[in-house]
């Protein structure tokens, strides 16, 4: 179980695992939270786009379609081996799955048992990468385009701690899919477990998580309206998780009624009322809040 990246640590994260990465347009606020919870996170799951192309898979997962809105996934991963990214947040790409795949993907277990049910929230839980190709087994995947997803998927395992064993297709979660096609998981997963530092004879151990940074409190004046500030957002995501959002759409970037409204219920939670519980962050509450680094 982990808190998911914010956009800032997951950008970080791919840099340092050496990978091109491209933001595409207002990726950072773009997700799909207003339709329910996005985290806790417990791994990466691998798509095929069905799609040739770069720009035109790209725009395709960023704004998605009539009945499957954008974004489709976190990032895209071109044949070139740049990373895309897309949306920060809930994506429209797991979809139902198979709670004892989910299981045993928390528990990182040696084998994922078959998936035969349809139960589960997988946009909730997984970060999604979608891989251009066709998807016809034919269409070739060039090394730079697997290795990409090697470091892909190894940079948000090192990110939050977790082996190689988090990392599956959406072959292995959602009864009926075939992708990817064209390579096996086993496969990738050991690529994964090699980049972390796992030796033949068992898996990988990546290094100890650090501990989590915390945006310190920028004062009660700068939550004036209009404020626009990844913190805010970063704000809003931490409200929603502690049960006190009240977004319709959201939360982003900006400092509205919205967030007051959310933060008065926040202030509300830890006791304060009446002209305490204003929906203007103070420093006890704020602290409290632990709104992480951005």
């Amino acid at each position: 179980m982990a808190t998911p990246l914010t956009a800032s640590q997951l950008l970080k994260a791919l840099r340092d695992e050496g990978l091109e990465v491209v933001e595409h347009r207002s990726w950072r606020t773009h997700n799909r939270n207003h339709k329910g919870p996005w985290g806790p996170v417990h791994g990466v799951m691998i798509h095929h786009t069905v799609t040739s192309g770069t720009q035109s898979s790209v725009d395709l997962c960023y704004d998605g379609y009539s009945s499957l809105p954008g974004p489709l996934c976190h990032g895209v991963i071109a044949k070139d081996g740049s990373v895309h990214l897309v949306g920060n947040g809930r994506a429209n790409h797991a979809g139902l799955g198979d709670d004892e795949v989910l299981r045993a993907v928390i528990d990182e277990a040696a084998t994922l048992p078959a998936d035969n049910e349809a139960n589960t929230d997988g946009n909730r839980h997984f970060y999604g990468f979608e891989c251009v190709n066709l998807g016809d087994g034919a269409d070739p995947w060039p090394a730079a385009q697997l290795e990409a997803i090697e470091r892909a998927a190894a940079a948000i395992c090192r990110a939050h701690g977790w082996s190689h064993r988090s990392v599956i297709g959406h072959k292995e979660w959602q009864p009926g899919k075939v992708d990817p096609r064209g390579f096996t998981m086993d496969s990738m997963r050991e690529r994964i477990r090699g980049r972390l530092g796992g030796g033949p004879g068992g898996p990988a151990k990546p290094p100890a998580p650090k501990p989590p940074a915390y945006e310190p409190f920028p004062g009660a004046a700068f939550f004036t309206a209009g404020r626009r500030s990844p913190v805010i957002t970063a704000m809003g995501k931490r409200l929603v998780a502690v049960g006190c959002g009240r977004y319709e759409v959201g939360p982003g970037p900006e400092w509205g009624e919205a967030d007051r409204a959310s933060y008065a219920a926040w202030q509300r939670k830890l006791g304060y009322s009446g002209r305490d519980a204003d929906g203007i962050p103070g420093k006890t509450s704020w602290d409290k809040l632990k709104v992480p680094n951005v």
